[in-house]
């Protein structure tokens, strides 16, 4: 049984769940599997998956973990009283082989939003070790510790990285779950005051972490559907999760309709009343310098204001974004696939993310053309029309990876 514990997935997934209990405890969601690595037999491995997701469905909320969820200070106790029926539903969740493209695998979650939002974080980890640990029975555990050292390395190599701090933001692309518990150890004992934490809550629990995260991408997608106009459904989106956190988690997501949209948005009420944005597509530094001039348009000091980076990052990226912004606002890094997957061999670049909310299409224009996900081409051009979204899609169209 790979996956052992339900909080073994992101903070966000349950900041986001919490939002949709208390406002959209009735919206039907469509989340869809994609696998952007080329040449990957997953056909071979489709009755294995199926069965660690029949085996996810089995698993229950300890009281422990309970407990632990309801002394984390935004979490309300009609949520954690909600988590304590709560089970996954395999009713809810189909793996088949795909008729299209051969040797991959379709995975499709269909159901109600609260019921269905926890599967996409262990789902992803079930295949991507599952696959794995068929395909590389020996793991380079040994190539790992050393890329893992070399890292470490990197971060404490210099006083004046002292205050450089990385979080392992890499559950749902990690080789192993072995290896992941290996690498956050590794980084609780050698990297000390330099590790932040982790958006892994199971981690977070047990090894007395700092569990990080608030909002993700499927969360103002779904906005598009459930609010009352599609230009507004970006400021409906952060004016319930102001509604909902009072001023906590006050992380705001920039790239569902890329920064233009996002800082047309972000007026100086968000300004204000958010602690930061997050970067996850598009160039970290043209990113970085937008946001702090909009900062200083709008009246807020930005060295009280957190960018938080985690596209894509590894330790020489996070050094040189830190020593771009380091003292011009506050920082925070996480780091996702580099730490938890790379011991030598190419990682799945996979993701299971939502398409339809309320029978509706919903979509996302990152800064990073090939992350887009929607295969509606008239809702794609009426999205960049209300948007004024001017990039054009990946060469194709269609459904490209996220």
């Amino acid at each position: 049984m790979l996956i052992t514990s339900l909080l073994d997935t992101d903070l966000y997934k349950f900041t986001m769940m919490q939002v949709v209990l208390h406002h959209f405890p009735a919206a039907i969601v469509e989340y869809r599997f994609h696998c952007r690595t080329q040449d990957v037999d997953l056909v071979s491995y489709v009755d294995e998956i199926r069965e660690q997701i029949k085996c996810l469905c089995q698993l229950r909320f300890t009281n422990d973990e309970l407990d632990y969820l309801r002394q984390l200070r935004f979490i309300k106790s009609d949520f954690v009283d909600f988590l304590a029926l709560f089970s996954l539903q395999e009713k809810y969740i189909f793996v088949r082989p795909s008729r299209q493209t051969h040797g991959m695998i379709e995975i499709v979650v269909r159901g109600p939003w609260l019921h269905t939002i926890l599967f996409e974080i262990p789902v992803l980890a079930i295949v991507n070790e599952v696959y794995f640990r068929n395909t590389q029975r020996l793991p380079a555990y040994k190539e790992g510790r050393f890329r893992l050292t070399g890292k470490i390395e990197m971060l404490r190599s210099s006083p004046d990285y002292a205050d450089c701090k990385i979080a392992d933001y890499g559950t749902r692309r990690r080789f192993s779950k072995q290896w992941h518990e290996e690498v956050v150890l590794a980084l609780i004992v050698r990297l000390g005051k330099q590790f932040s934490g982790t958006s892994n809550v199971y981690y977070a629990m047990k090894h007395g972490l700092t569990p990080l995260g608030t909002m993700a991408h499927e969360y103002l997608q779904a906005c598009q559907a459930l609010g009352t106009r599609l230009r507004d459904s970006q400021i409906f989106g952060f004016e319930i999760w102001s509604k909902e956190y009072r001023g906590d988690l006050g992380i705001a997501l920039s790239d569902v309709y890329g920064m233009k949209a996002f800082l047309r948005d972000f007026d100086m009420y968000f300004c204000k009343l958010f602690d930061g944005a997050r970067h996850d597509s598009g160039d970290p530094f043209k990113w970085g310098e937008q946001l702090l001039k909009h900062y200083e348009k709008n009246h807020c000091d930005p060295r009280t204001k957190t960018l938080v980076f985690s596209d894509a990052l590894d330790i020489p990226k996070v050094l040189r974004l830190y020593k771009r912004f380091n003292k011009r606002c506050q920082l925070a890094f996480g780091v996702g696939t580099n730490l938890t997957n790379d011991l030598g061999y190419l990682p799945l670049q996979i993701v299971m993310k939502i398409v339809q909310c309320n029978g509706q299409p919903v979509a996302k224009f990152s800064d990073s053309p090939d992350k887009n996900m929607c295969d509606y081409p008239a809702y794609i051009a009426y999205l960049r029309q209300v948007f004024e979204i001017d990039e054009p899609l990946v060469e194709g169209g269609g459904l490209s990876a996220y």
